[in-house]
């Protein structure tokens, strides 16, 4: 398959390619058509041989080349699966080009300093569990470290104390850099405001850009509330601090945060065996 690409990507073969496909033709014909010299045009013709799409015979005096169909059609056939591949692999792409207009729509929004201040979003999510059951999945970090971070990404580094003044740090990098090298997806640092076991819990968090400066900060409370079938969660997300360039920030907060309470759902799924190594041993404080 490398051979075939490689002999492929080149236009003048490409363009031989094109021609061998309405019908056998001799090299001589060929350079004519192309509009090469002949001596390129049989390189060109040996290359595509090498690789398997093109056979040639001698007839008389002449060279004729025609076109194997067998591999344009097995390359036909991978491309396809990609593609299908594409569009099936759990809405990732689909995710991604979501979140590329939020990107746009943001930037051409993002004018002055404070340009998205009070803004706010809200989240729900009906959880299995009763409020007792959730409230450690909101306060204890290895329990944390399982949910909070999107889709694609992992937890890096943990830091939550659940008591009023308490610290928070949160950083997230691609799941797939096992050794650490690419670089850090978000970092933020902030602290906890509020506390009611099992009822409320409000923390602010600031988003930080590689420099330490702030690029926006979240004041978030999460409440909680028994039902009949376990907790209903409710969260209210408000921003402050807004610098221009937060846009790619704020962009990925209403996908990115639902991603995370995706996360927790399944976590909490009684019914959902399946537990994401990725998320089990964060680098966590309590």
């Amino acid at each position: 398959m490398d051979d075939l690409l490689n002999a492929l990507a080149d236009p003048a073969r490409w363009r031989l390619v094109g021609l061998l496909a309405e019908r056998p033709r001799s090299v001589g014909v060929l350079a004519q058509l192309a509009g090469a010299r002949q001596p390129q045009t049989t390189k060109h013709l040996q290359a595509l041989e090498r690789a398997g799409v093109v056979t040639s015979q001698r007839v008389g005096q002449r060279r004729i080349y025609a076109l194997r169909p067998t591999p344009l059609r097995d390359l036909a056939a991978a491309l396809t699966q990609l593609a299908d591949a594409t569009s099936g692999r759990d809405g990732h792409h689909e995710a991604h080009e979501r979140h590329l207009l939020n990107v746009h729509a943001e930037r051409l929004a993002a004018v002055q300093q404070g340009w998205a201040d009070n803004r706010s979003f809200t989240f729900h999510r009906a959880l299995s569990g009763p409020p007792e059951a959730v409230w450690p999945h909101l306060t204890e970090p290895a329990r944390l470290a399982r949910w909070w971070a999107p889709e694609d990404l992992r937890v890096s580094e943990l830091v939550f104390e659940a008591r009023p003044g308490g610290r928070v740090v949160l950083q997230y990098r691609d799941a797939e850099d096992a050794d650490d090298s690419d670089a850090v997806a978000g970092h933020g640092e902030g602290v906890v405001e509020l506390v009611r076991a099992n009822e409320r819990l409000g923390y602010r968090l600031s988003a930080l850009r590689p420099d330490g400066s702030i690029a926006f900060t979240a004041h978030v409370v999460l409440a909680l509330r028994p039902t009949a079938a376990g907790t209903d969660l409710d969260i209210d997300y408000r921003i402050s601090e807004s610098a221009v360039d937060s846009a790619d920030f704020i962009a990925a907060i209403e996908l990115g945060f639902g991603q995370s309470l995706d996360r927790l759902v399944r976590v909490l799924d009684p019914t959902d065996a399946a537990r994401d190594p990725r998320y089990d041993d964060p680098r966590s404080t309590t």
